[in-house]
């Protein structure tokens, strides 16, 4: 459900108001206010609109995404791996998102992490993974910081390790230049090990230019698509879930003013305390 709505006199309480827009009974229009499913725009201002009981001006405009499915579910418990004070390190898990979307934000990384930290730090993503990539991701807690951190993402001076099991015997090492969406991509990839009795070979790779869901389609291209990769390939399901991890970042630490490496010493186990 989609509603949007230009206010043509003022609201005393927000939730009475959606409550009638919509019919939704007030207990669940609650809970999708806590999730940011629900938006205030005033003037050129937007932004997630929490409070139940919130006035609202004639000329607000407000819009309601729910959906249901997405609101029911579960955020895991993650905290921060490690804490450099204008930046942490988290482990993404599967399932979890970068960023909200206009449904809500419980689901993402930066909700998470403020309410971790109880809002008593601000909290801005860097750069992004899919939403079923599990891995390495880092949050900035100032805007310089984040302009800095979003900096070195964009200028490729961040090396990113990636690990996955794909289907089939890969070679031992290629390069995939294919460009996607009409814009240039190149995946280097060398293989690690293959399990003949699996059939399947773990591989580690690196990226240039980072399109949408890169590794994913390059190998699906090249016949060895990612074990169990939901939208590419065929032949790969898997009960684990999408096996690619980046798990590895290497740059300048805008703090320390020195290389760093942070890395999950074993990418395909799941815990965070690594």
């Amino acid at each position: 459900m989609e509603l949007k709505r230009t206010l043509p006199s003022a609201v005393d309480n927000a939730l009475e108001y959606l409550t009638e827009a919509t019919g939704l009974p007030k207990k669940r229009l609650k809970d999708a206010m806590n999730k940011g499913a629900v938006w205030l725009i005033r003037g050129t201002h937007e932004r997630r609109l929490r409070r139940a009981n919130s006035p609202l001006k004639a000329g607000d405009r407000i819009e309601l995404y729910y959906d249901e499915a997405l609101l029911e579910l579960k955020p895991p418990q993650l905290s921060a791996m490690e804490d450099r004070m204008g930046y942490t390190l988290w482990y993404k898990t599967a399932g979890v998102m970068s960023q909200g979307t206009r449904y809500g934000d419980h689901m993402a990384l930066p909700r998470m992490a403020e309410l971790a930290y109880g809002y008593k730090r601000e909290i801005y993503p860097v750069h992004r993974l899919d939403r079923e990539t599990r891995g390495l991701i880092l949050l900035a807690h100032n805007k310089k910081m984040a302009a800095i951190l979003s900096k070195l993402f964009q200028d490729g001076e961040v090396e990113k390790g990636y690990q996955a099991v794909v289907l089939g015997e890969a070679p031992l090492e290629g390069t995939i230049d294919l460009a996607l969406d009409d814009k240039a991509a190149i995946t280097h990839y060398t293989r690690l090990e293959y399990d003949a009795e699996r059939n399947t070979s773990v591989l580690e790779i690196r990226i240039e230019h980072g399109r949408t869901h890169q590794i994913r389609r390059h190998l699906a291209h090249i016949g060895h698509p990612v074990m169990g990769d939901p939208r590419y390939g065929e032949g790969n399901k898997n009960r684990e879930g999408l096996l690619l991890v980046a798990y590895r970042l290497n740059f300048i630490c805008p703090m320390r003013r020195q290389p760093t490496e942070f890395q999950l010493p074993q990418p395909f186990v799941t815990k965070t305390n690594s």
